[in-house]
Formats: C-alpha cells, structure tokens, sequence
C-alpha cells in the first residue's frame, strides 16, 4: 500500500508538467470556459447502486458549447473502500471554437469498465480510480471509428470543518492506439456539505491534450440518495 500511495502521489504531482503550448486564433484556447455536472451514486441495496452523470461543457463560461456528456453504470460494492463498475455514456461533442457553415456535431456510444480503491492518510481521503473505455465514434464526415483507452485518476479529499472540504485531483489518459498520451486533466475545488448526501464543489480545471490547453471553472452538484427501502419487500398484512 505504501508503494501504491508514493507512485500515486508521484504521478499527482508531476504528470500535469508538458510542454508549453501556443494557443490559435480559433481553438477557443485563450477563453474561460465553464463545466457544469450534475453526479449521482444512488443506493439500491447494501451491494449495489446506480451511477448518474450529466455534464454540459462550454468553450466560455456562459456560451458556445462544447460538449453533452450523459453517464450511468451499475455499481458493485465488493467493500466499504473497494467499488467495481460497469456503464454507459452517451457523448455529442462540437469539435470547433467558432461557428461553422454546416457543421454536424460528432456522437460517441462509449462502453466502460472501472474500479475504484479507497484509503484514509491522517485527515487525507484518497481515491484511485481505474478505468477502461470503448469508445464508437461517429464523425460528421459520416465516417466512424472504434477507439480504446485507459484512464487513471488521484483524488484527494481533505475536509475543513464538517460542512466545508478541499478537493484535488490528477487524471492522466492514455491512449490505446496511437500516441500513447491522450490527456491530463488537473483539478482543485472548494466543496460544501449542502445535506448528508448532497454537495456542490466549485473549481478549476486545467485540461492539457498534446497541441492545447484548456482552462475551466468547474460547478459540480453531488447528490447520493438512499434508494433501497424501494426495492425492499413489504411485510404481508
């Protein structure tokens, strides 16, 4: 566990450092964009629950989008620090910065697989998780194309008072074909504990690819309900 934790702390800490990049006229790069998500873990049973995620990115902060992201999965509780997954997502992406005559967003049916292991350092909650991705990609050109790719993600939580919390994390994506390096993604929030099973986090988020670099407020809402005592069955009368 110790030598999971320093290469994970290694990889949180450096794998954010790229080249420099220069942005272009028309990449959207030099605009603050915004990522307002919406994330849900609802319990069904004492094992199972179910995964619900939308997200609406935009290349500025109020306008132009970018991106609609839609997510769920089945959610396998092996133990209280250990989550396997099994989902879905639905993905329509406008590539371009500025308008284009004619243009036709690109689709993506994506199929993924993940786990999740948790750990506790002093006040520090850290999560890692894993994460595989097949993804079926149709383009506006009509063509189509079925990627693979694997995703690892550090996040540390560290809580402030009972309501309020610090939240970071590095992502890094690798590609399975191609160039190795897909993206990294650096992330530090402000959290608030709205109920017991509900928060909002604002944030930033540093999103490098190879030929770009992206700035973002991230808004998140977190909403975890208790779902199960709908699929208890009731006591005969």
């Amino acid at each position: 566990m110790k030598k999971l934790l320093l290469l994970s702390l290694f990889v949180f800490l450096f794998i954010s450092k790229g080249n420099a990049q220069i942005a272009t006229p028309f990449s959207g790069e030099e605009e603050f964009g915004a990522w307002y998500m919406y994330f849900g873990t609802n319990k069904l049973s004492e094992k199972w629950s179910l995964h619900t995620e939308a997200q609406f990115r935009l290349y500025e902060t109020t306008d132009n989008f970018n991106q609609l992201l839609l997510r769920t999965g089945a959610n396998y509780h092996i133990n209280k620090d250990a989550i396997a997954t099994l989902g879905y997502g639905y993905i329509e992406t406008d590539a371009s910065f500025i308008d284009l005559p004619g243009e036709t967003n690109s689709k993506e049916h994506r199929i993924f697989e993940q786990f999740i292991l948790k750990n506790k350092v002093w006040e520090f909650l850290f999560e890692h998780r894993y994460r595989l991705e097949q993804r079926f990609l149709e383009f506006a050109n009509n063509t189509t194309d079925t990627q693979h790719r694997a995703r690892y993600r550090l996040q540390v939580t560290l809580p402030l008072t009972n309501t309020f919390f610090l939240n970071f994390y590095d992502e890094l994506f690798i590609n399975l074909q191609d160039d190795l390096f897909g993206q990294n993604r650096l992330y530090g929030a402000l959290g608030v504990h709205v109920t017991e099973n509900s928060s909002v986090q604002i944030g930033y988020l540093r999103n490098q690819f190879t030929n770009a670099v992206y700035d973002r407020l991230q808004i998140g809402i977190f909403y975890n309900p208790d779902l199960s005592s709908l699929f208890k069955k009731k006591p005969k009368s």
